[in-house]
């Protein structure tokens, strides 16, 4: 008897599809054909080919603000991955405690990007900024205005205060997730807690931990309402990061053809360290 297959149920995913079209598809080839053009108005363009990739990847605030975005990102992973676990490992798995930490861990993911930078930039200012106020009473110098190593720990120091949290949350949920089971036996062997983080939660925590990492780099690497609202990527360039080097050029100048290319690059750049960092961890999962 032959089966009957019914695509019916593609219809369904069509609004979706249309969706994801007008939100992303539809933009990025605006993008792509920007890049591809000189525009003088809205009436005069030329076709200039992939001479706007050249000029941008030839450009040196590129180069500039390209290091200092891995830099930033590189700085982020070693300080929220290691300490979201700590984090969840110390976090009480039951009662009023379990539910209260939660909330508690959850408060800094609630509050704008806008407002964050805004909280810093008191909180950081000698004369009203508990921050700066205590650190002046201290005797340590600290300017964030005006220091290029007080601004970037600044800009480093609030993005883990921001988003640890969520690392860890969700390693939190990778370890409610193991079964007892697995803690009976290491009771039974008198393992050590260092060989049951080892050999039981660690591994069991690959996927949540890999979702950590893509969803942190990701938007560590995009980071710009932050900063921007805390120094405006002063003092000189120090805490200027690629997302306000595109702004600047796009808005600021209003070149738009190399902004397009600016914006395809940094596109680029994102997708493919995700690609290798999703590439790594899953082949190192399926080796063990």
């Amino acid at each position: 008897m032959n089966k009957v297959i019914d695509n019916k149920a593609w219809w369904l995913v069509l609004p979706v599809f249309l969706l994801v079209a007008f939100s992303a598809i539809l933009p990025m080839m605006t993008v792509v054909n920007y890049s591809v053009q000189d525009i003088f108005d809205a009436s005069t363009r030329t076709f200039v080919g992939v001479e706007w990739y050249q000029q941008v990847l030839q450009d040196e605030r590129l180069h500039d603000s390209l290091l200092r975005q891995f830099i930033f990102s590189a700085c982020v992973l070693l300080i929220e991955i290691p300490l979201g676990i700590a984090i969840a490992l110390c976090m009480p798995t039951k009662g009023r405690w379990a539910s209260a930490c939660l909330i508690i861990m959850a408060i800094p993911l609630l509050i704008p990007w806008n407002v964050i930078g805004t909280i810093w930039q008191i909180f950081g200012r000698a004369d009203i900024g508990l921050l700066g106020w205590t650190l002046s009473k201290l005797g340590i110098s600290y300017n964030y205005a005006a220091n290029t190593m007080d601004a970037w720990v600044t800009v480093l120091v609030m993005d883990v205060w921001h988003w640890t949290s969520l690392v860890a949350l969700l390693c939190y949920s990778g370890l409610r997730a193991i079964p007892d089971v697995y803690y009976q036996a290491a009771r039974i062997d008198r393992a050590s807690a260092w060989a049951v983080f080892r050999h039981i939660q660690l591994p069991k925590m690959k996927s949540v931990l890999l979702i950590a990492v893509m969803l942190r780099f990701m938007d560590s690497f995009m980071i710009y309402t932050e900063p921007f609202v805390l120094t405006g990527g002063r003092p000189g360039n120090a805490t200027t990061f690629l997302s306000q080097t595109l702004t600047k050029m796009a808005v600021g100048q209003f070149d738009l053809g190399p902004a397009a290319a600016f914006s395809l690059v940094y596109f680029l750049i994102i997708l493919l360290v995700s690609w290798a960092f999703y590439t790594a961890m899953t082949h190192n999962d399926q080796k063990s």
